[in-house]
């Protein structure tokens, strides 16, 4: 075992195997812990998985939401590892054949929606 497998040990997250399991082009709702000053809160932030990055295994592994909000679209990046991630709810499975889904950036309106698949099955 070299020394960048024992950093990437010590820093692996516990709570990752309590996440469910989602895949591109689902809707999810991320609770993150926010720090402003000294009080803390969770905040939940619900939008489209636009791709995953690297493997859950991995300490640099990471996932995209997108959601528009007042007709401004925003994403945020959450490492899979991040302390300040709380949890992880599955909302909506989509229905899609590709593992990024950048193209929704330049969509908008109904152009813009994935369609939702009802014969997955929810865990």
């Amino acid at each position: 075992m070299n020394l960048v497998d024992v950093v990437n040990k010590n820093y692996l997250s516990k709570n990752i195997e309590k996440f469910p399991d989602f895949k591109a082009g689902d809707t999810v709702s991320v609770s993150v812990r926010i720090t402003e000053g000294n009080k803390t809160r969770i905040q939940k932030f619900e939008g489209t998985v636009i791709a995953i990055k690297g493997t859950r295994g991995t300490i640099d592994s990471h996932f995209r939401i997108r959601k528009v909000t007042s007709g401004y679209g925003v994403e945020r990046v959450f490492p899979f590892h991040s302390p300040n991630v709380e949890g992880i709810e599955v909302k909506n499975v989509g229905k899609v054949r590709r593992a990024k889904h950048f193209y929704l950036r330049s969509r908008t309106g109904k152009a813009a929606r994935i369609e939702t698949d009802f014969k997955a099955k929810k865990k």
